[in-house]
């Protein structure tokens, strides 16, 4: 499979995942239940559009039976008169009304047989959907139902996308806890070998240790002065530095002790100045 391939099947795979999720059964039948009541709906709406063209046939009929009658009596009326013409005039009259009532007596009986058609289909169909509504409820509250036990599922095995949200989220704090830590760790080792001091000062090796030999002097130059003021002699320790001296002094180096010999005196001249 090429890598074209790949990528399609990939994408079909993304889409169909996506419609499964976006596709609810529940709304389906409700759906189609609603388009049953709205079926339902239009053939009570036809039944009631029938009996009003019904009724108003009806109401022509009778209104044809009183003119029926009228003309009858016309007739009568005109015999006693001895005006036959009119007689006639008015029969003609009547059996013109009488045969207009029967073809609205046959649109009546019409539109009664569609009403009836209709009533049997509005009862049908009443029916039916009285019966997809109770199956409708039943499949409802079965996803409903699957669907809980499927999220149940899926966060106690750890497989579904909100648990995997969760335990990747776990994953990378637990990698920057440990970046983190190792940081500090590294940070605290190069505070202790002094590599920020270093990185901060312009002074190297030297000049530190000259800077903490300077402190010493004053230090113990300080203390000798306290051991003056309260009448204390030498300390043991003073008196046995001349004797390391000379010790030391047979085992340097003839040129370097006597440039040290003349930055001593240098130093001493500075001093008492």
């Amino acid at each position: 499979m090429g890598i074209l391939s790949r990528a399609s099947y990939v994408v079909r795979s993304k889409l169909n995942a996506i419609l499964n999720r976006a596709e609810d059964p529940t709304e389906s039948l409700d759906y189609s239940y609603e388009q049953m009541r709205d079926e339902l709906q239009d053939v009570k709406q036809g039944i009631a559009d029938l009996t009003t063209q019904k009724k108003r046939l009806e109401i022509q009929k009778r209104r044809l039976e009183e003119n029926v009658e009228k003309h009858n009596e016309q007739a009568r009326e005109a015999v006693q008169q001895d005006r036959e013409d009119l007689a006639r005039k008015a029969l003609e009259k009547k059996k013109s009304k009488m045969n207009q009532i029967e073809d609205l007596e046959t649109q009546i009986a019409e539109l009664q047989n569609t009403q009836d058609q209709l009533v049997d289909k509005k009862d049908d169909l009443q029916s039916r959907i009285e019966e997809f509504r109770t199956k409708k409820e039943t499949m409802k509250a079965r996803y409903e139902a699957a669907e809980a036990s499927t999220r149940v599922s899926e966060a106690v095995s750890g497989v579904g996308d909100e648990m995997g949200d969760v335990t990747r989220s776990i994953e990378r704090a637990e990698e920057r806890t440990e970046e983190m830590e190792a940081r500090s760790q590294a940070m605290d080792e190069l505070q202790d070998t002094g590599a920020f001091d270093d990185a901060l000062s312009d002074e190297d090796e030297i000049d530190r240790e000259l800077g903490a030999g300077r402190t010493d002097r004053e230090v113990d130059a300080e203390l000798e002065t306290l051991r003056t003021e309260m009448g204390k002699g030498p300390a043991e320790g003073d008196a046995a530095e001349p004797d390391a001296a000379v010790e030391s002094d047979g085992v340097g180096d003839e040129e370097v002790e006597a440039e040290l010999e003349e930055l001593q005196q240098e130093e001493d001249a500075d001093a008492s100045n």
